[in-house]
């Protein structure tokens, strides 16, 4: 097994592949440390700028996508020691740059920061075997990742309410009623729905897939007046590129389009 706490891999078989990062913590069940996150956090960046990547997933182990934030490291932290390092958004904050997709297939565990992580890519596969919550009440201490304002977000108050207060967690099945997860598959399909899912992706016009991503993400920071100006703006914009041209020629000639993300 490699040192690298994410490996990272290229799949599929089109002009642009897939980004394949695995968290590699297995004998940690994958908690998330310092050092992990910046590994995640450069693999994130280096895709993100290649030209040959459309696509990015992030996935862990069959037991556990990641069990947590890890608590033997920030056991004996002080107030001064979060703060001044900027602890979390320093490296955690990454994935919020990434323009390109990024899909989270989940089997086992994902619980308080795995949760979190999952949850900052753009949307979740999950396996039967996933199982998602936010402890963190247990150790007392609040999720510190975004899981108290993207949770709500996903599955409403309630729901988070009774998952951050109790820190019970939630199966597969009720996350997929929920809202947060937005498929599930077999655990043995795992890798090959999520693989399948980020290729679609990468046969499409990436300017247009990044300008959807956009718009979508600025739903949940935004009024719905400035969503939907936001969103016309960049509907409008489209009609500048080369694959829109390429898109509704090839509809309205009843073939296959030929993208070429410009």
């Amino acid at each position: 097994m490699s040192d690298s706490l994410v490996l990272v891999e290229r799949r599929g078989d089109g002009e642009r592949r897939v980004a394949w990062l695995t968290l590699n913590r297995p004998k940690q069940l994958n908690a998330l440390n310092d050092a992990l996150m910046d590994e995640l956090g450069a693999a994130l960046r280096a895709m993100d700028a290649d030209e040959g990547v459309g696509c990015i997933v992030v996935t862990g182990s069959e037991k556990a996508f990641a069990a947590g934030a890890d608590i033997s490291a920030m056991a004996k932290y002080e107030f001064m020691d979060v703060y001044k390092r900027d602890f979390i958004t320093r490296n955690w904050e990454t994935m919020r740059s990434v323009r390109k997709p990024v899909i989270a297939a989940v089997a086992g565990f994902a619980l308080g920061g795995g949760c979190e992580l999952a949850m900052m890519c753009d949307f979740i596969i999950a396996a039967d075997s996933a199982r998602f919550g936010q402890p963190e009440i247990k150790i007392g201490i609040i999720p510190g990742a975004g899981g108290t304002q993207r949770l709500p977000r996903a599955v409403g108050k309630s729901k988070t309410m009774d998952m951050v207060l109790t820190g019970r967690m939630m199966d597969a099945a009720e996350a997929e009623r929920a809202g947060l997860v937005s498929r599930i598959v077999p655990a043995d399909r795992l890798q090959a729905e999520a693989l399948a899912a980020a290729e679609a992706i990468c046969a499409l016009s990436g300017p247009s897939v990044m300008m959807a991503k956009e718009c979508v993400n600025r739903s949940f920071e935004a009024g719905l007046s400035d969503g939907l100006m936001y969103e016309r703006r960049l509907f409008h914009s489209l009609f500048a590129t080369q694959d829109q041209k390429e898109g509704m020629d090839a509809f309205l000639a009843k073939r296959k389009p030929s993208f070429r993300n410009a």
